[in-house]
């Protein structure tokens, strides 16, 4: 797979805002989409001897009877803290390497943290997204920013979470009765559509399937 973006890996977080402050006018919130989809993806992190080499893991499934069709890892040191509101930085070199070795491209890649749904509205699926111009969704597991109101117990409901009077995502209820996801545009989808697709994929638990293969992968040992 090809990545079409690349830039210097910060050391600090200064360096880091300005990346984030240069892209973020890049991310595009309206539906880029290929006809058909015919495959989406998932990226997660873990980390390995004491959080000094990162484990990066892509699950590619089918679409939409979602099959796995190829999964990838890639190792590498990891060269960021983490702190919160910078994950981006930690996390994306290896993901790259992961997403370099599979022959299937996807046509959406679900990722486990934030799109827009950040501070700089610059998460992780939106930094992703721009570096290999694949439509991107955020789906977290944890609130980060905005507000939201109450939000209905059966799977399918959702609201808007608002962040200084901007809609920056939703909070969806993907399984009845469960803790919800926090779902936000990426790169070249809209939220409606995203949240479509999310739902699209997690017919079963409460992450999606691509997230939660690529989570075993990630942190299998």
């Amino acid at each position: 797979m090809k990545i079409y973006q690349y830039h210097t890996w910060p050391s600090t977080v200064e360096e880091a805002i300005v990346i984030q402050e240069q892209m973020r006018n890049q991310v595009i919130t309206s539906d880029q989409l290929p006809e058909p989809i015919e495959y989406v993806a998932g990226v997660d992190m873990g980390f390995e001897a004491d959080g000094t080499i990162s484990r990066a893991a892509v699950a590619v499934l089918s679409f939409p009877d979602l099959q796995v069709i190829e999964t990838r890892l890639a190792h590498r040191p990891t060269i960021f803290p983490y702190i919160p509101g910078f994950l981006s930085f930690r996390e994306i070199p290896a993901v790259l390497d992961a997403l370099e070795k599979i022959k299937t491209t996807p046509d959406i890649i679900l990722c486990d943290g934030q799109g827009i749904a950040h501070p700089r509205r610059f998460g992780i699926a939106c930094h992703l997204g721009l570096l290999v111009d694949i439509p991107t969704i955020g789906v977290a597991k944890s609130l980060f920013i905005g507000k939201h109101e109450e939000l209905p117990e059966t799977r399918g409901n959702w609201r808007s979470l608002i962040d200084k009077g901007e809609i920056i995502g939703a909070v969806l209820r993907s399984r009845t009765g469960v803790k919800p996801l926090y779902v936000s545009s990426g790169h070249r989808i809209s939220l409606p559509t995203a949240i479509d697709y999310v739902l699209r994929c997690t017919p079963k638990y409460r992450l999606p399937e691509t997230t939660r293969i690529a989570d075993k992968l990630a942190s299998a040992r």
